[in-house]
């Protein structure tokens, strides 16, 4: 049966960030552990939880630019060294959990590395401040219905 490799995976054992870097699984440390939840004698007996720890801040897949924006952009799931943890305990097995942590390593990098567009500064209509200030006084004609007598 051939193997199928997944998109993120190219053949020199790397993972590639879409828009990205290509991180080299030299530089990403696995450790495997029991995991816990159902699974009955299986789980009590296996080391099926990945971690998966890559040290962002020593990095040579990445230029200064990037590593600044992923240090800024991911600061509350490192360490104080840099290192970026992803854990998967969501399948039973060791490999597909691993698959399932890469492929959440490539997808937090990712969407970290994103540019966002930025905001242009618009103005409100004149049509809309006008229909925002019928609305106050339709409000405030309501609430002065309101009240009784010798209130006003």
């Amino acid at each position: 049966m051939e193997e199928q490799s997944e998109p993120w995976v190219n053949e020199e054992k790397s993972l590639a960030v879409p828009g990205g870097p290509t991180i080299p699984r030299a530089e990403i440390e696995a450790r495997a552990s029991r995991a816990g939840g159902a699974g009955g004698q299986h789980v009590n007996t296996s080391s099926t939880r990945i971690e998966l720890r890559w040290n962002v801040a020593q990095s040579r897949a990445l230029d200064d630019a990037q590593r600044a924006r992923l240090l800024t952009k991911l600061s509350s799931r490192m360490d104080g060294e840099g290192v970026l943890r992803v854990v998967s305990s969501a399948r039973r097995s060791q490999l597909q959990n691993r698959e399932a942590a890469e492929a959440r390593l490539v997808e937090l990098v990712a969407e970290a590395l994103r540019q966002e567009k930025p905001r242009r500064k618009t103005k409100p209509s004149r049509a809309a401040k006008q229909q925002r200030l019928e609305e106050k006084r339709r409000n405030s004609e309501r609430k002065r219905n309101r009240r009784s007598d010798y209130d006003a």
